[in-house]
């Protein structure tokens, strides 16, 4: 069968979701997919390359039909489908951050969230600026989700601190214990709504602002 691009991207997520992003060479994909690993640099010039495509791969589908509801709920959706796209793939959260990706979902993804917050009343630059912070909160908080979720039972995230002889304020411990015991569903959807929050007032205040800039 002659090897196409899409096999190669398959090929590698299917690798991605086996073995994970530190596994991922282009030599052990090559022996995957039973080829040479040359075969693969007649479509991608190096791993750098495959990642960028495996990152817009991810993100398929992140920019489709929205509902017709208010700007904020309009990203939150979208923001809550890119941590669903990444968390679909092992490391996908890792794959995303690592690229810089100029594929058709990537930017149909940041085109989106831009068109949004211009329509609610934000400035094309700082629509960007706003969108970037965004993807950068959801990507933050899926590569930690995830990294987690590779930690044993034994040794999770709570046991780890619960080791740990720390002199802290009884506060700390408070809020320490309903960060591990509560599902990062809840932690990702409490902190994407308090950081649109503040974007609905930087709107604001930038709009009584009319000569103020970014950069």
């Amino acid at each position: 069968m002659l090897l196409r691009k899409a096999n190669v991207v398959d090929g590698a997520m299917r690798f991605l979701d086996a073995e994970g992003l530190d596994a991922l060479t282009m030599r052990k994909l090559g022996a995957t997919l039973n080829v040479q690993g040359g075969a693969l640099y007649r479509h991608f010039p190096n791993k750098e390359a495959l990642l960028d495509a495996m990152a817009d791969k991810i993100l398929e589908g992140v920019a489709g039909s929205l509902p017709d509801v208010a700007w904020d709920e309009q990203i939150f959706v979208l923001c809550d489908r890119l941590r669903t796209s990444m968390l679909a793939h092992r490391d996908g959260a890792r794959v995303v951050s690592g690229t810089y990706s100029p594929g058709v979902n990537t930017i149909a993804g940041t085109d989106t969230a831009i068109q949004i917050l211009c329509r609610a009343g934000a400035a094309p630059a700082q629509a960007g600026w706003l969108t970037f912070a965004l993807f950068y909160y959801v990507l933050g908080h899926t590569i930690e989700e995830q990294a987690l979720s590779e930690l044993p039972a034994d040794d999770d995230w709570r046991s780890r601190n619960a080791r740990r002889a720390v002199d802290a304020s009884a506060e700390y411990a408070a809020a320490l214990d309903s960060l591990t015991s509560t599902d990062p569903a809840k932690r990702f959807a409490y902190g994407l709504r308090t950081f649109l929050d503040g974007i609905a007032g930087q709107i604001v205040t930038d709009q009584a602002r009319p000569h103020q800039t970014i950069g």
